[in-house]
């Protein structure tokens, strides 16, 4: 009879839960597990200084993501992510973890390639509104198969795989050529497990190589307006790699992101059929600190208390201040490979910023960033 009742007893009902995560839906034992979230960016950009109206005053939906994520048997993770911002409709992830060890994880589908510090940080995290130039010379998502894990308890983190090969800051969702880009990334944070101020360091290297053709990928300021304009008819191809180094840094209310990034690829000329390298280097590096003082992280900053009508509830507060750089194609130039009265030879910028988390959900950004650039007008001097 004990049997009996145990058999007839009903299984325990799915959890629903909604909180600052999303929407969750999950079995009794967590085997199985949806999660419904997303996020918007609503941006407006405004040029104070634009003498050759190269760019236009706007309010944008830079990005609408809906965000579908979960597990299947314990061991499967899953995200899909669409996108319908800036007017269009993309598929940015897709993807499909198998995790039966935190030391060795297999991901096949579309995600981002471990390689940019600050393009492997989630948009919502960002401490400007848009990422400086090595995420310009750093591929995006791309499609493939990935080997990573952490090690030590969360020292040693490590990525590698095979993908299409995405261009510099670009994505792709299938390859029109054979060649494919071998990428990794290794990252250190070797007092992650003691207590000091050392303890948020970290530092580590990625890049890519491969052989790919093709068309070249655009590059953009920090207010996108295009950089450089190629000669019609270049195309990609031979040998590409990238290279990487990257720290980040964060102790209580300060944090700090610096890296540089290398890109170097052969390119040819259709008239002609002669070919040349292309390079560019860029580099960057951000502080943040918060006022309200909570602690500054990765994933950005969680108030300790939303913004309301009570005495002294106004969320969290936080200055970010930013400098970088790029130089584009020095060879380029010489070889004729772009257009030199609409092509700039560098840019360096500088930007400020206050960040105000009115809850873990909502954030406002405002940024003031000023960038001088080294050549691109039509009468050969510098664009204003």
């Amino acid at each position: 009879a004990a049997l009996a009742d145990e058999a007839a007893k009903p299984a325990d009902p799915p959890k629903l839960t909604a909180g600052g995560e999303g929407f969750v839906l999950q079995s009794a034992n967590g085997d199985y597990r949806l999660q419904l979230r997303g996020y918007v960016h609503f941006d407006g950009r405004f040029f104070s200084s634009d003498g050759g109206r190269l760019a236009t005053d706007t309010f944008l939906l830079r990005r609408v993501r809906p965000i579908f994520a979960g597990t299947v048997g314990r061991h499967f993770e899953f995200q899909i992510m669409p996108d319908f911002g800036m007017g269009t409709t993309v598929l940015q992830d897709a993807w499909l973890d198998v995790n039966y060890s935190p030391k060795l994880r297999v991901r096949v589908g579309k995600f981002k390639s471990p390689v940019g510090l600050e393009r492997l940080q989630s948009a919502t995290a960002l401490a400007f509104v848009e990422r400086a130039y090595p995420t310009a010379l750093v591929p995006n998502r791309d499609v493939g198969l990935m080997l990573h894990g952490n090690l030590a308890g969360g020292i040693v983190t490590y990525a590698a795989g095979v993908f299409n090969g995405a261009p510099d800051g670009g994505s792709v969702d299938l390859d029109l050529a054979d060649g494919k880009d071998v990428a990794g990334r290794l990252f250190l944070s070797p007092f992650k497990r003691r207590s000091s101020t050392l303890e948020g360091l970290g530092f580590g290297i990625a890049g890519t190589t491969g052989k790919q053709t093709g068309a070249l990928p655009a590059y953009r300021s920090g207010g996108q307006v295009s950089l450089l304009t190629l000669v019609q008819g270049i195309t990609a191809d031979g040998k590409r790699n990238r290279l990487t180094p990257q720290l980040s840094f964060y102790s209580g209310r300060f944090g700090l992101m610096a890296e540089y990034a290398w890109s170097e690829s052969w390119v040819k000329k259709a008239s002609t059929g002669t070919r040349a390298r292309f390079s560019g280097e860029a580099w960057q590096a951000t502080a943040t600190f918060t006022l309200t003082g909570e602690k500054a992280s990765w994933s950005g900053v969680r108030p300790r208390e939303s913004f309301g009508s009570g005495k002294g509830k106004w969320g969290a507060l936080e200055l970010a201040a930013r400098v970088n750089g790029i130089e584009l194609g020095t060879e380029a130039f010489r070889e004729g490979i772009v257009e030199s009265s609409k092509s700039i030879r560098k840019a360096l910028a500088w930007a400020v910023g206050v960040n105000w988390y009115l809850n873990r959900n909502v954030k406002q950004v405002v940024n003031f960033e000023r960038t001088t650039f080294t050549g691109g007008a039509a009468d050969g001097t510098d664009r204003p």
